[in-house]
């Protein structure tokens, strides 16, 4: 059996032990100048990493990077690879893409905060509408902070409490979404780090694609928004049933919750997002990672008529600090990124080649899979592919908890790093950039293909 206690994904549990012991000692032998560096440096941070999540890359201790162009990274070993984890997303269209580069460049000279805004403020603003619809727009600094914001303001404007989420969903690290339902009762999810607060008191949880399941949460009356990605990310990809964002947007209307969308991951999907390319209608948008090209910043926007709504709860409320905005946000080094990112590299021919270059990693790895009798499966949106060491597609964020095979996944990746392919930590994801090379795609599916044939001998 595919999950017997004695294989894992359809492979023999103490292969992939073996393969994972060999994998982490080629990794050492290969740097020990990043051993050395990391054994007088690394004390001064917590866990030995500057963020604690830098752990969780499956070798026995991180690459230091030297240098980062296009689609390849090279740590301070000299060993190259190439890169289809491009900071998770951060840097989707590659690293540093030249004209934000020369736009950060060009800032930095004039000043790098102001607390004020800048010309290309304004062209920033025209080119988010543009590019993703007619919405009223703020600027954060992540997507994290973004989604924070919108919550807030969806409270504010609906005067009501709670946010309803979907099971295992991701929208970085805001502590209202980290929860699952128990028992029917909404509850903090394993592992998070000093929650005090009950965070049943703030949200609500429901299946992905479970349309009876929203409507029962939403009857309740109290839940100001529906947020979600339109596809599930950062928990083994899950796609939406057909229709069902039709029904999402028309439960959310008729209970009076906004419907917000975070497509911080899913901008992979084409021009404009999931949101423009399937017609998607949300009182709410936030974007963040690669929307600056790799700088850190973040937008989320209203729609006109929420923005209405807003202004008028604004306009009555006390005087005093609303909660939202950080200092350093909207700083005129982001607009600089942002207008550069917009106008010259968030463009319709470099979706193109993004489009084709995934759809020719997503055969390939398929086909290696079928080949080898692998019981797993791949999962594309737009730019973005992930294998999935289940045998048939998820349907809901729960399903992804026993699809997720952490084992079998860390020695894959750390099979392929060695072969010269780096590939995100989590859920296996990949991203073709426009930089990404059919070479370097070929090289991804041969190596995958080299490591699944002795995974499954």
């Amino acid at each position: 059996m595919a999950n017997s206690p004695e294989k894992i994904g359809g492979v023999p549990a103490g292969r992939i032990e073996a393969i994972r012991q060999r994998e982490a000692e080629v990794f050492a032998a290969r740097r020990p100048k990043t051993m050395a560096a990391l054994a007088s440096g690394a004390e001064a941070f917590l866990g030995g990493v500057p963020m604690l999540w830098m752990r969780d890359w499956p070798q026995p201790f991180p690459m230091l990077v030297s240098e980062a162009r296009g689609a390849l990274i090279t740590d301070i070993d000299g060993n190259t690879l190439d890169d289809f984890c491009l900071g998770d997303t951060g840097s989707m269209f590659g690293h540093s893409p030249a004209p934000v580069a020369e736009a950060i460049a060009a800032q930095a000279a004039r000043g790098l905060t102001y607390m004020l805004p800048t010309p290309d403020a304004l062209e920033v603003g025209r080119l988010l509408r543009e590019m993703f619809g007619p919405f009223v727009w703020q600027i954060a600094t992540t997507a994290s902070d973004a989604n924070r914001f919108a919550l807030r303001a969806a409270r504010a404007v609906t005067g009501k409490p709670k946010i309803l989420f979907f099971a295992a969903c991701y929208h970085g690290a805001v502590d209202d979404a980290m929860v699952r339902e128990v028992d029917g009762k909404t509850v903090a999810r394993p592992g998070l780090v000093g929650q005090v607060v009950d965070l049943g008191v703030t949200s609500r949880v429901a299946e992905f694609n479970d349309l009876a399941g929203v409507e029962a949460a939403l009857a309740h009356g109290d839940v100001a928004a529906v947020i979600t990605e339109p596809v599930m990310t950062n928990s083994c990809m899950v796609l939406p049933d057909p229709g069902f964002h039709e029904g999402l947007r028309a439960l959310t209307r008729k209970h009076g919750a906004l419907l917000i969308i975070d497509e911080t991951h899913t901008v992979s999907s084409g021009l404009g997002g999931y949101t423009r390319t399937h017609g998607l209608e949300p009182d709410m948008f936030v974007l963040g990672k690669p929307v600056a090209g790799g700088l850190p910043a973040a937008v989320w926007g209203m729609s006109e008529a929420v923005a209405a709504r807003y202004r008028a709860y604004d306009a009555a409320r006390p005087a005093g600090f609303s909660g939202i905005g950080t200092t350093l946000s909207a700083n005129p080094l982001q607009f600089a990124a942002m207008r550069a990112t917009l106008s010259e590299v968030m463009t319709a021919a470099n979706y193109a080649h993004m489009e084709a270059g995934a759809a020719r990693l997503a055969s390939g790895l398929a086909d290696a899979i079928q080949r080898h009798g692998a019981p797993w499966h791949v999962v594309r949106v737009g730019a973005r592919v992930e294998f999935i060491c289940q045998e048939t597609p998820l349907r809901n964020g729960s399903e992804s908890y026993t699809a997720h095979k952490p084992a079998l996944e860390q020695a894959l990746h750390s099979a392929l790093v060695n072969r010269g392919c780096l590939i995100a930590p989590f859920h296996n994801m990949m991203l073709v950039s426009p930089a990404t090379t059919d070479a370097q795609i070929d090289r991804l599916v041969a190596a995958f293909d080299a490591i699944t044939a002795e995974m499954m001998a």
